[in-house]
Protein backbone atom coordinates (compact mmCIF):
# COMPACT_ATOMS: atom_id res chain seq x y z
CA UNK A 1 0.00 0.00 0.00
CA UNK A 2 1.31 3.30 -0.89
CA UNK A 3 1.01 5.52 2.09
CA UNK A 4 1.55 9.34 1.57
CA UNK A 5 3.92 11.73 3.54
CA UNK A 6 0.52 13.87 4.78
CA UNK A 7 -0.81 10.50 6.48
CA UNK A 8 2.65 10.16 8.62
CA UNK A 9 2.38 14.23 9.34
CA UNK A 10 -0.91 13.19 10.77
CA UNK A 11 0.28 10.04 12.49
CA UNK A 12 3.16 12.34 14.11
CA UNK A 13 0.40 15.10 15.17
CA UNK A 14 -1.73 12.70 16.40
CA UNK A 15 0.66 10.42 18.24
CA UNK A 16 -1.79 7.42 16.12
CA UNK A 17 1.64 5.34 16.31
CA UNK A 18 2.84 2.72 18.93
CA UNK A 19 4.80 4.85 21.18
CA UNK A 20 6.57 1.99 23.97
CA UNK A 21 9.93 2.38 24.17
CA UNK A 22 11.12 5.44 21.26
CA UNK A 23 14.21 5.13 20.33
CA UNK A 24 16.43 6.64 17.61
CA UNK A 25 17.50 4.96 14.80
CA UNK A 26 21.34 4.97 16.79
CA UNK A 27 19.01 3.48 19.96
CA UNK A 28 19.05 6.59 21.79
CA UNK A 29 15.59 7.01 24.03
CA UNK A 30 13.22 9.49 23.26
CA UNK A 31 10.63 10.82 24.78
CA UNK A 32 7.85 13.15 23.33
CA UNK A 33 6.85 15.89 25.13
CA UNK A 34 5.30 17.88 22.54
CA UNK A 35 5.20 17.41 18.81
CA UNK A 36 4.75 20.40 17.78
CA UNK A 37 2.56 22.64 15.85
CA UNK A 38 2.40 22.03 12.28
CA UNK A 39 3.54 24.61 9.90
CA UNK A 40 1.77 25.74 7.02
CA UNK A 41 4.33 28.16 5.62
CA UNK A 42 8.12 27.06 4.06
CA UNK A 43 10.49 25.53 6.45
CA UNK A 44 9.97 22.28 8.86
CA UNK A 45 6.80 20.45 9.31
CA UNK A 46 6.51 21.46 12.78
CA UNK A 47 7.32 23.91 14.78
CA UNK A 48 7.78 24.19 18.67
CA UNK A 49 8.54 20.86 19.37
CA UNK A 50 9.65 19.84 22.87
CA UNK A 51 11.25 16.38 22.83
CA UNK A 52 13.71 14.61 25.46
CA UNK A 53 16.68 12.51 23.41
CA UNK A 54 18.82 10.48 25.70
CA UNK A 55 19.32 12.86 28.35
CA UNK A 56 19.15 16.00 26.99
CA UNK A 57 15.63 18.22 26.50
CA UNK A 58 15.81 19.46 22.80
CA UNK A 59 13.18 22.46 21.79
CA UNK A 60 12.87 23.07 18.28
CA UNK A 61 11.29 21.78 14.58
CA UNK A 62 10.70 18.49 13.41
CA UNK A 63 10.94 17.18 10.03
CA UNK A 64 8.78 14.61 8.27
CA UNK A 65 9.13 12.38 5.14
CA UNK A 66 8.52 8.91 3.85
CA UNK A 67 12.17 7.70 3.46
CA UNK A 68 15.47 9.12 5.12
CA UNK A 69 17.15 9.82 1.59
CA UNK A 70 13.94 12.25 1.13
CA UNK A 71 16.18 14.92 3.59
CA UNK A 72 19.06 15.04 0.52
CA UNK A 73 16.10 14.64 -2.31
CA UNK A 74 14.71 18.04 -1.06
CA UNK A 75 17.58 19.89 -0.54
CA UNK A 76 17.18 20.48 3.31
CA UNK A 77 21.07 19.68 3.35
CA UNK A 78 21.52 23.19 2.06
CA UNK A 79 19.04 24.52 3.45
CA UNK A 80 20.35 26.93 6.57
CA UNK A 81 16.42 27.17 7.89
CA UNK A 82 16.64 23.39 8.80
CA UNK A 83 19.22 23.54 11.21
CA UNK A 84 16.74 23.74 14.17
CA UNK A 85 15.52 20.60 13.17
CA UNK A 86 15.72 18.10 16.59
CA UNK A 87 13.98 14.89 14.98
CA UNK A 88 13.57 13.70 11.62
CA UNK A 89 10.66 11.61 11.53
CA UNK A 90 10.61 8.75 8.91
CA UNK A 91 8.65 5.52 7.83
CA UNK A 92 11.92 4.08 6.38
CA UNK A 93 15.40 5.06 7.28
CA UNK A 94 17.65 4.39 4.17
CA UNK A 95 20.36 6.56 5.19
CA UNK A 96 21.62 8.97 7.87
CA UNK A 97 21.66 12.56 7.10
CA UNK A 98 22.75 16.14 7.87
CA UNK A 99 21.98 19.37 8.65
CA UNK A 100 23.78 22.66 6.30
CA UNK A 101 25.67 22.93 9.10
CA UNK A 102 27.59 19.41 9.39
CA UNK A 103 25.54 18.07 12.30
CA UNK A 104 23.98 14.21 12.18
CA UNK A 105 20.34 14.31 12.11
CA UNK A 106 18.43 11.99 14.69
CA UNK A 107 15.99 10.09 13.55
CA UNK A 108 12.73 8.00 14.46
CA UNK A 109 11.56 5.00 11.92
CA UNK A 110 7.83 4.65 12.43
CA UNK A 111 7.80 1.62 10.33
CA UNK A 112 6.37 -1.80 12.35
CA UNK A 113 4.60 0.92 14.86
CA UNK A 114 1.65 1.68 12.56
CA UNK A 115 -1.28 -0.64 12.78
CA UNK A 116 -2.50 -2.23 9.48
CA UNK A 117 -6.04 -1.40 10.95
CA UNK A 118 -5.64 2.69 10.40
CA UNK A 119 -3.80 2.09 6.82
CA UNK A 120 -6.24 0.05 6.04
CA UNK A 121 -9.01 2.67 7.14
CA UNK A 122 -7.25 5.34 5.11
CA UNK A 123 -7.87 3.20 2.06
CA UNK A 124 -10.90 2.48 2.51
CA UNK A 125 -11.71 6.54 2.78
CA UNK A 126 -9.67 7.52 -0.10
CA UNK A 127 -10.67 4.24 -2.51
CA UNK A 128 -14.43 4.55 -1.58
CA UNK A 129 -16.70 4.40 -4.67
CA UNK A 130 -18.63 6.21 -3.13
CA UNK A 131 -20.48 9.64 -3.73
CA UNK A 132 -18.06 10.72 -1.47
CA UNK A 133 -15.18 9.47 0.73
CA UNK A 134 -17.04 8.77 4.16
CA UNK A 135 -20.62 8.10 2.86
CA UNK A 136 -21.36 5.10 4.74
CA UNK A 137 -19.31 5.98 7.61
CA UNK A 138 -20.41 9.99 8.18
CA UNK A 139 -23.87 8.52 9.68
CA UNK A 140 -22.12 7.50 12.49
CA UNK A 141 -19.89 10.33 13.40
CA UNK A 142 -21.38 12.83 16.45
CA UNK A 143 -23.11 15.61 14.93
CA UNK A 144 -21.05 18.07 17.45
CA UNK A 145 -18.08 16.86 15.58
CA UNK A 146 -19.63 17.76 12.00
CA UNK A 147 -20.98 20.71 12.94
CA UNK A 148 -17.84 21.98 15.02
CA UNK A 149 -15.42 21.58 11.11
CA UNK A 150 -18.17 23.10 8.74
CA UNK A 151 -17.88 26.66 10.33
CA UNK A 152 -14.08 26.38 9.29
CA UNK A 153 -14.92 25.49 5.26
CA UNK A 154 -17.80 27.89 5.52
CA UNK A 155 -15.41 30.76 6.11
CA UNK A 156 -12.79 28.81 3.94
CA UNK A 157 -15.64 29.25 1.14
CA UNK A 158 -16.15 33.42 1.84
CA UNK A 159 -12.44 34.07 2.15
CA UNK A 160 -12.42 32.41 -1.62
CA UNK A 161 -15.66 34.26 -2.85
CA UNK A 162 -14.01 37.42 -1.51
CA UNK A 163 -11.10 37.42 -3.67
CA UNK A 164 -13.69 37.86 -6.62
CA UNK A 165 -15.22 40.43 -4.99
CA UNK A 166 -12.09 42.20 -4.46
CA UNK A 167 -10.98 41.94 -7.39
CA UNK A 168 -13.86 43.43 -9.34
CA UNK A 169 -14.21 46.37 -6.31
CA UNK A 170 -10.43 47.45 -7.32
CA UNK A 171 -11.63 47.45 -11.40
CA UNK A 172 -14.73 49.74 -10.13
CA UNK A 173 -11.84 51.93 -8.29
CA UNK A 174 -13.09 51.15 -4.69
CA UNK A 175 -17.02 51.61 -6.19
CA UNK A 176 -19.31 49.23 -3.19
CA UNK A 177 -22.37 50.09 -4.53
CA UNK A 178 -21.78 48.86 -8.35
CA UNK A 179 -19.51 46.21 -7.54
CA UNK A 180 -22.76 44.61 -5.66
CA UNK A 181 -24.67 45.85 -8.37
CA UNK A 182 -22.54 43.48 -10.93
CA UNK A 183 -23.21 40.57 -8.57
CA UNK A 184 -26.27 41.18 -7.90
CA UNK A 185 -27.34 41.18 -11.70
CA UNK A 186 -25.51 37.65 -11.87
CA UNK A 187 -27.47 36.38 -9.12
CA UNK A 188 -30.76 37.31 -11.38
CA UNK A 189 -29.28 35.41 -14.02
CA UNK A 190 -29.78 32.52 -11.80
CA UNK A 191 -26.70 30.14 -12.73
CA UNK A 192 -27.82 29.89 -16.54
CA UNK A 193 -27.97 33.20 -17.53
CA UNK A 194 -25.99 34.23 -15.01
CA UNK A 195 -22.54 35.48 -17.29
CA UNK A 196 -25.55 37.53 -19.70
CA UNK A 197 -26.89 39.43 -16.73
CA UNK A 198 -23.18 40.18 -15.53
CA UNK A 199 -22.09 41.27 -19.07
CA UNK A 200 -25.52 43.35 -18.91
CA UNK A 201 -24.29 45.30 -15.98
CA UNK A 202 -20.74 45.21 -17.27
CA UNK A 203 -22.60 47.31 -20.07
CA UNK A 204 -24.82 49.29 -18.36
CA UNK A 205 -23.12 51.49 -15.09
CA UNK A 206 -25.64 52.01 -12.18
CA UNK A 207 -25.03 55.73 -12.59
CA UNK A 208 -27.30 55.85 -15.52
CA UNK A 209 -30.15 54.43 -13.74
CA UNK A 210 -29.67 57.26 -10.90
CA UNK A 211 -30.60 59.87 -13.97
CA UNK A 212 -33.75 58.28 -13.91
CA UNK A 213 -34.46 57.83 -10.51
CA UNK A 214 -38.78 57.03 -10.48
CA UNK A 215 -38.76 56.90 -14.33
CA UNK A 216 -39.68 52.60 -14.56
CA UNK A 217 -40.06 53.07 -18.33
CA UNK A 218 -36.67 54.81 -18.72
CA UNK A 219 -35.23 52.29 -16.19
CA UNK A 220 -37.11 48.97 -18.05
CA UNK A 221 -36.56 50.16 -21.40
CA UNK A 222 -32.32 50.38 -20.68
CA UNK A 223 -32.44 46.94 -19.00
CA UNK A 224 -34.51 45.03 -21.83
CA UNK A 225 -33.00 47.10 -24.80
CA UNK A 226 -29.32 46.12 -23.65
CA UNK A 227 -29.95 42.91 -23.44
CA UNK A 228 -30.75 42.83 -26.79
CA UNK A 229 -34.54 42.20 -26.57
CA UNK A 230 -36.13 45.34 -28.27
CA UNK A 231 -34.36 44.53 -31.64
CA UNK A 232 -37.48 42.83 -33.11
CA UNK A 233 -41.14 44.16 -34.31
CA UNK A 234 -44.33 44.61 -31.76
CA UNK A 235 -47.56 44.21 -31.76
CA UNK A 236 -48.18 45.22 -27.83
CA UNK A 237 -48.04 49.10 -26.75
CA UNK A 238 -45.41 48.47 -23.96
CA UNK A 239 -42.77 46.72 -26.15
CA UNK A 240 -43.38 49.83 -28.30
CA UNK A 241 -42.94 52.26 -25.93
CA UNK A 242 -39.66 50.42 -24.29
CA UNK A 243 -38.20 50.46 -27.72
CA UNK A 244 -38.95 53.93 -28.56
CA UNK A 245 -37.40 55.02 -25.12
CA UNK A 246 -34.33 52.66 -25.82
CA UNK A 247 -33.25 54.10 -29.38
CA UNK A 248 -33.17 57.87 -27.88
CA UNK A 249 -31.24 56.48 -24.50
CA UNK A 250 -29.06 54.37 -26.54
CA UNK A 251 -28.05 57.40 -28.44
CA UNK A 252 -27.94 59.93 -25.66
CA UNK A 253 -25.40 57.71 -23.60
CA UNK A 254 -23.37 56.16 -26.40
CA UNK A 255 -24.57 52.86 -25.83
CA UNK A 256 -24.44 49.28 -27.68
CA UNK A 257 -26.78 46.51 -26.88
CA UNK A 258 -25.48 42.79 -25.91
CA UNK A 259 -27.87 40.80 -28.54
CA UNK A 260 -30.49 38.62 -27.76
CA UNK A 261 -28.35 35.34 -28.64
CA UNK A 262 -26.72 35.32 -25.45
CA UNK A 263 -29.70 34.35 -23.49
CA UNK A 264 -30.76 31.00 -23.12
CA UNK A 265 -34.16 29.49 -22.94
CA UNK A 266 -33.97 26.35 -23.98
CA UNK A 267 -34.88 23.37 -21.20
CA UNK A 268 -35.95 26.08 -18.49
CA UNK A 269 -39.32 26.66 -16.67
CA UNK A 270 -40.84 29.66 -17.67
CA UNK A 271 -40.90 31.20 -14.36
CA UNK A 272 -36.86 31.40 -14.79
CA UNK A 273 -36.94 33.00 -18.30
CA UNK A 274 -34.70 35.89 -18.65
CA UNK A 275 -37.34 38.17 -19.96
CA UNK A 276 -39.27 37.59 -16.47
CA UNK A 277 -35.74 37.70 -14.71
CA UNK A 278 -35.04 40.93 -16.18
CA UNK A 279 -37.95 42.73 -15.84
CA UNK A 280 -37.79 41.42 -12.08
CA UNK A 281 -34.47 43.15 -11.97
CA UNK A 282 -35.61 46.06 -13.49
CA UNK A 283 -38.14 46.99 -10.72
CA UNK A 284 -35.41 46.08 -7.89
CA UNK A 285 -33.61 48.72 -9.56
CA UNK A 286 -36.57 51.44 -9.64
CA UNK A 287 -37.50 49.95 -6.14
CA UNK A 288 -34.06 50.70 -4.88
CA UNK A 289 -31.16 52.44 -7.00
CA UNK A 290 -28.52 52.06 -4.14
CA UNK A 291 -29.20 48.66 -2.19
CA UNK A 292 -25.69 47.80 -0.91
CA UNK A 293 -26.19 50.96 0.93
CA UNK A 294 -30.05 49.63 1.78
CA UNK A 295 -28.20 46.23 2.58
CA UNK A 296 -25.49 47.85 5.39
CA UNK A 297 -28.24 49.66 7.24
CA UNK A 298 -30.51 47.17 7.78
CA UNK A 299 -30.20 45.01 10.70
CA UNK A 300 -33.36 42.94 10.83
CA UNK A 301 -33.25 40.04 8.83
CA UNK A 302 -36.61 40.04 7.80
CA UNK A 303 -36.04 43.34 6.08
CA UNK A 304 -33.31 42.08 4.35
CA UNK A 305 -36.00 40.05 2.99
CA UNK A 306 -38.77 42.82 2.50
CA UNK A 307 -35.74 44.48 0.00
CA UNK A 308 -36.48 41.48 -2.94
CA UNK A 309 -40.39 41.74 -1.92
CA UNK A 310 -43.00 43.86 -3.89
CA UNK A 311 -40.95 44.18 -6.30
CA UNK A 312 -42.96 46.99 -8.78
CA UNK A 313 -42.82 44.57 -12.24
CA UNK A 314 -44.58 46.12 -14.78
CA UNK A 315 -48.40 44.35 -15.25
CA UNK A 316 -47.32 43.89 -18.80
CA UNK A 317 -45.22 40.50 -17.31
CA UNK A 318 -48.38 38.80 -15.58
CA UNK A 319 -49.51 37.89 -18.77
CA UNK A 320 -46.59 37.21 -21.04
CA UNK A 321 -43.08 35.78 -20.65
CA UNK A 322 -42.75 36.90 -23.88
CA UNK A 323 -43.23 40.51 -25.66
CA UNK A 324 -45.40 38.85 -28.25
CA UNK A 325 -46.78 35.86 -26.89
CA UNK A 326 -49.20 36.37 -24.07
CA UNK A 327 -50.20 33.49 -21.77
CA UNK A 328 -52.08 32.98 -18.70
CA UNK A 329 -51.61 34.93 -15.86
CA UNK A 330 -47.57 34.53 -14.79
CA UNK A 331 -46.19 35.29 -10.81
CA UNK A 332 -43.89 38.01 -11.32
CA UNK A 333 -42.43 37.97 -8.07
CA UNK A 334 -39.45 36.40 -6.96
CA UNK A 335 -40.37 33.15 -4.81
CA UNK A 336 -38.65 32.67 -1.10
CA UNK A 337 -36.70 29.89 -3.15
CA UNK A 338 -35.19 32.62 -5.52
CA UNK A 339 -35.35 35.43 -2.64
CA UNK A 340 -32.67 32.76 -0.45
CA UNK A 341 -30.67 32.47 -3.61
CA UNK A 342 -30.30 36.16 -3.81
CA UNK A 343 -29.66 36.56 -0.22
CA UNK A 344 -27.37 32.95 -0.08
CA UNK A 345 -24.95 33.90 -2.74
CA UNK A 346 -24.92 37.86 -2.88
CA UNK A 347 -25.96 39.51 0.37
CA UNK A 348 -24.34 37.50 2.92
CA UNK A 349 -21.24 37.41 0.64
CA UNK A 350 -21.14 41.16 0.19
CA UNK A 351 -21.56 41.68 3.84
CA UNK A 352 -19.10 39.41 4.85
CA UNK A 353 -16.51 40.69 2.20
CA UNK A 354 -17.49 44.73 3.33
CA UNK A 355 -16.81 43.40 6.51
CA UNK A 356 -13.67 41.87 6.04
CA UNK A 357 -12.45 44.79 3.73
CA UNK A 358 -13.05 47.39 6.24
CA UNK A 359 -12.36 45.41 9.15
CA UNK A 360 -15.79 45.41 10.82
CA UNK A 361 -16.17 41.84 12.20
CA UNK A 362 -20.17 42.77 12.69
CA UNK A 363 -20.62 42.49 8.80
CA UNK A 364 -19.01 39.05 9.42
CA UNK A 365 -21.15 37.83 11.85
CA UNK A 366 -24.30 39.63 10.36
CA UNK A 367 -23.52 37.11 7.50
CA UNK A 368 -23.37 34.20 9.40
CA UNK A 369 -26.69 35.03 11.17
CA UNK A 370 -28.39 35.56 7.68
CA UNK A 371 -26.98 32.53 6.52
CA UNK A 372 -28.29 30.83 9.55
CA UNK A 373 -32.03 31.92 9.45
CA UNK A 374 -32.19 30.79 5.42
CA UNK A 375 -33.73 27.35 4.81
CA UNK A 376 -31.28 24.58 3.49
CA UNK A 377 -30.50 24.30 -0.01
CA UNK A 378 -31.96 21.58 -1.83
CA UNK A 379 -29.45 19.97 -4.56
CA UNK A 380 -28.15 17.25 -5.10
CA UNK A 381 -25.12 17.11 -3.36
CA UNK A 382 -26.81 17.95 -0.02
CA UNK A 383 -29.34 15.54 -0.74
CA UNK A 384 -26.50 13.37 -0.57
CA UNK A 385 -25.13 14.35 2.42
CA UNK A 386 -28.44 14.09 4.21
CA UNK A 387 -29.13 10.40 2.88
CA UNK A 388 -26.13 9.85 4.32
CA UNK A 389 -27.56 10.39 7.68
CA UNK A 390 -26.04 14.16 8.00
CA UNK A 391 -28.69 16.24 9.98
CA UNK A 392 -28.94 19.84 7.81
CA UNK A 393 -31.32 22.58 9.09
CA UNK A 394 -30.03 25.79 7.16
CA UNK A 395 -28.10 27.40 4.73
CA UNK A 396 -25.20 28.31 6.52
CA UNK A 397 -24.20 23.74 6.72
CA UNK A 398 -25.22 23.71 3.06
CA UNK A 399 -22.91 26.51 2.07
CA UNK A 400 -20.20 24.68 4.16
CA UNK A 401 -21.54 21.37 2.80
CA UNK A 402 -20.65 22.00 -0.78
CA UNK A 403 -17.58 23.57 0.26
CA UNK A 404 -16.40 20.51 1.96
CA UNK A 405 -17.63 18.62 -0.92
CA UNK A 406 -15.80 20.77 -3.55
CA UNK A 407 -11.97 21.07 -1.48
CA UNK A 408 -11.94 18.29 0.74
CA UNK A 409 -14.13 15.46 -0.42
CA UNK A 410 -14.10 15.25 -4.48
CA UNK A 411 -10.09 15.96 -3.79
CA UNK A 412 -9.48 12.98 -1.36
CA UNK A 413 -8.46 15.34 0.99
CA UNK A 414 -9.43 13.26 4.39
CA UNK A 415 -6.01 13.76 6.37
CA UNK A 416 -7.26 17.50 6.00
CA UNK A 417 -10.96 17.20 7.40
CA UNK A 418 -12.17 17.19 10.45
CA UNK A 419 -14.74 14.54 10.29
CA UNK A 420 -11.92 12.06 7.98
CA UNK A 421 -9.60 12.57 10.81
CA UNK A 422 -12.39 11.57 13.13
CA UNK A 423 -12.98 8.70 11.14
CA UNK A 424 -9.36 7.34 10.96
CA UNK A 425 -9.10 8.25 14.87
CA UNK A 426 -12.06 5.56 15.98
Amino acid sequence: MRIPEELIHLIWQLRLYDSTELQTTNHERIQILNCGYANKHAGPDFTDAKIIIGETTWAGQVEIHLKSSDWYAHGHQNDAAYNNVILHVVLDDDMQVQTADGATLPTLSLKGRITEQLLEKYQALIGAPYAFPCEKQIGEIDGFVINGFLPRVLVERMEQKCDEVFERLEQLNGNWDETFYHFMARSFGFKVNALSMQLLAQSLPQHLFAKHKNQAMQIEALVFGQAGFLNQQFEAEYPNLLKKEYTFLKKKYGLQDMGVALWKFLRMRPQNFPTLRLAQFAALIVKSNHLFSSVLEVKKIKELHLLFEDLPVNKFWETHYHFNKETAHVNVQLGTQSIDHILINTVSLFLFAYGKYTQQANYQTRAFYLLESIAAEKNKVISQYENAGVDIENAYQTQALLQLRKNYCDQKKCLNCGIGLKILKR
